[in-house]
Parts: C-alpha cells; structure tokens; sequence
C-alpha cells in the first residue's frame, strides 16, 4: 500500500503557504502618510503581519524608523523578532494578563493617533482572545469564565464572539472609536470565519457590528451558560452596545480581505488534482459537531471506494466540539478520531485533518498538536494496541488516542491562520 502520508502533509503545508503574512500582505499594504504608521496587530498571525509590514515600510519605502510605532499581540510562542513594533505574547484560547495590557496599550496608542497618522490595523484569527478589554464592572476572571464556558458549550465561533463583543472596550467596532482622530484607518485581514464576515474575524475591531445586547443575552440563555450576575447587568447595560453602521468612527476607516479561507482550500484541491485524484470540493465554510461532520464524510469516502474512484475529499470550515468528557482534544482530532472509528476496515483510505494555525484545542502551547492523520497504519495499531475509539470520544480525549498510535500532526505555529483543513484520500 503507497503511503499517503507525504500527500496529505503537502497538502496541509499548501494550504497554509497560501495564506502566510510573508507573501500575501506587501501587496496591499498602503503608501506611507505624512505622520506615523501606527501598527496595531493581533491573532495568530500577528507578530508575522508585523514583522512583514517592518520590511515594506522600513526596507521598501525607506522609512524612518520613527515614523514606524506599534503593537502585535499574538497566541503564546507565535512571536516573531521584530525591530519597531512591540511584540506581546498573550493566552489563547482563554485570555491572560499579557492579553489584557495588549489590549490596554493597544487602546492607549490607537487614541494617539493624529490627523496625519496612518492607524494600520492587522488582524488574523485568534484575535478575539488575544486582545481582551472587559467592559466597566467586569473582572478579567469574570471574563476568563465566560470565554472558557463559551468553548466548552459547542457554540460556533460567530455566536462566541457576539457574546465576546458585548463584553468589551476593543471589540465591535470600539478600536475605531479609539483611533477615531487618525487621518485613515485601514484594517487588512487574514479571514478564519465562515463567510468572511468582516465583523467576526477577531470580533470586528474596527467595523460596524450588526449584532446587538439581545443577541448576546439570547445565546446566553440558548446553551444555558453559567454567568456571574455581575456579567448579566453588563449584557443588559444599553451603554455596552457594540458600533452601529452611521457611527462616526468609521469616517475614514476601510477593510481589506488579503486572504481567506477559500483561497486556502483552492491550493489544496489544485495540489490534489496535480496528484491525479478527482476532487470533491465540499467548501471552506463548513461547521457542525466535528464527529457528526465525520461521519457523513465518511459516507461519501466509502461510496466513493465501493464504485472504485480514485478520490480526494477536501474541505475547510470551522468545527466544534461540546464537551462532554475530560479527556484532552481539540475539533479536527475529534473529526479524525470519528474517521478511524468508521473506516478502521478500509486499509486504502487516508486522512488529515488540521488547522491551519498549527494547534487544534489544545492548553495554548506552542507544541499543541494541530490535528491527526489517519491510514492503514493507524488501523494496524488500533488493533493491536486494543484502542476502542469510542471510548475515547465518549471522553474527549483525542490527543490521547493519537498519541498512542503515533499519528498526531505537529507543525508548530504556523504563524498564519484561515481556519481547518480536511482531506480524505481514496485510492
């Protein structure tokens, strides 16, 4: 049997070299202004959008250096070294300290922006956690609460951050409010939400948000998350509600999609057809429970096999997981947890399952796994390790199961982000 397994890397690695800082945001980045570019970056990708935006405006358009300020916060162990702009190391998924005074100095520097001042805004997937600015009456452990219930309840990333927007002084629009004086606000963005909506991705900083308190509050109540009172009053307050369309603070302010999760996918399947594999291409906006989304994946791998197609299954999107058991995982290595348990007997299927930021779940180190592959040496081991994959998803425990058998991916942090990637190989 031909190992599928340098493939299904390449087309994970394709994937991600679509969308990386490095190549994709000189071309969109803006000519220099009169004053100061003031860079304000978060997410994942953030110390690599900096780092990139250093050379363009530094190296390419020659610079002064002191005309160059800024701040990038990133995911913990995802910085880059950088020469002008500050880079800040936060927590994700759960926010932590470093995050809150990003945030706070982030804030601080957007209000100093004057008229002849470009405020450039960078933001790829992760921001939401990295920059966190509770609203007045919130504690930064009420808030750590809440975004840890909200990731244990299964609710997808859109209605987590109308939630997370609500209870924030940088999200929904409120960045724009701070660097309201600037001369342009340009915000470029490397998309990991379905759809692409602008005021999802990082929890929309500086665009309108069309969500409002009575959303927040309704999906509250819909997974009936355990909240502080002290977090009710907050979502209740007509004084936390998010930037509307009309408001003053987008006068000058443009967004800029420089990459998306489409474009991530489009070089997988390319690279698949290259490979002589006829592609189904099931789309980049894909969400659902991870197992559940497995399983009829796996339908379509096996219909394939019993008509004897020589078939890739590719697809993006954004997965979850409600958690059940206490085991340790994270959506993709659940979905590939799920594949093994369906297809264990189909020794010439293969699959990878990753996201494209290189941790899936995780505790947010830098070495947590970014998903799993599966193919016939998986099912080998599964069966002479007695490995039942059920229990193992009764539990969660994902990471555990791969661990086992030797088949977690582990690129480390890729230093960009537009969401998963999924292949299935049947030869």
């Amino acid at each position: 049997m031909t190992d599928r397994r340098p493939l299904l890397r390449a087309l994970y690695d394709a994937a991600v070299a679509a969308a990386h800082p490095n190549t994709i945001l000189a071309p969109h980045l803006r000519p220099a202004p009169k004053g100061r570019v003031i860079c304000l970056a978060a997410g994942k990708g953030a110390g690599a959008m900096a780092a990139a935006a250093e050379r363009h405006y530094l190296d390419t358009l020659k610079l002064a250096p002191e005309r160059l300020v800024g701040i990038a916060t990133t995911r913990h162990g995802y910085g880059v070294p950088t020469r002008r702009i500050r880079v800040v190391e936060a927590g994700h998924p759960v926010p932590d300290e470093a995050g809150l005074k990003g945030a706070a100095d982030t804030l601080a520097l957007a209000g100093e922006a004057g008229p002849d001042d470009l405020l450039l805004v960078l933001l790829t997937g992760g921001g939401s956690a990295n920059w966190i600015a509770p609203v007045d009456g919130i504690s930064f452990a009420q808030k750590q609460a809440v975004n840890k219930a909200l990731l244990r309840s299964g609710a997808p990333i859109g209605e987590m951050n109308v939630v997370r927007k609500h209870l924030s002084r940088i999200k929904g629009g409120r960045l724009a409010r701070a660097g309201k004086n600037a001369a342009e606000i340009v915000t470029l963005a490397i998309s990991d939400v379905p759809h692409d909506d602008p005021s999802a991705i990082a929890s929309g900083p500086t665009v309108p948000d069309p969500t409002t308190l009575a959303d927040a509050r309704a999906i509250v109540a819909k997974y009936k998350l355990a909240i502080d009172d002290a977090v009710r009053r907050a979502l209740d307050d007509p004084a936390n509600e998010s930037a509307k369309p009309g408001d003053a603070a987008f006068a000058r302010a443009s967004f800029e999609l420089i990459a998306r999760p489409k474009q991530s996918l489009d070089a997988a399947v390319k690279l698949a057809k290259e490979a002589g594999y006829e592609t189904i291409d099931l789309g980049a906006d894909l969400e659902g429970e991870a197992r559940e989304v497995a399983a009829e994946h796996a339908k379509l791998a096996l219909a394939a096999r019993a008509q004897g197609k020589r078939i890739a299954i590719l697809s993006g999107g954004e997965l979850t997981v409600t958690v059940r058991g206490n085991g340790r995982g994270g959506p993709n290595q659940e979905y590939a947890l799920a594949l093994a348990a369906l297809l264990k007997d189909t020794p010439d299927i293969s699959a990878l399952a990753g996201d494209t930021d290189g941790a899936d779940g995780g505790a947010g180190h830098p070495t947590d796994p970014a998903g799993a592959l599966i193919d016939a040496a998986t099912f080998a081991k599964m069966q002479a390790q007695g490995l039942q994959p059920q229990a193992y998803l009764d539990n969660n425990d994902a990471t555990t199961f791969f661990e086992a058998t030797g088949d977690l991916l582990q690129p480390g942090p890729t230093l960009t982000n537009v969401n998963d990637i999924r292949v299935i190989l049947v030869d």
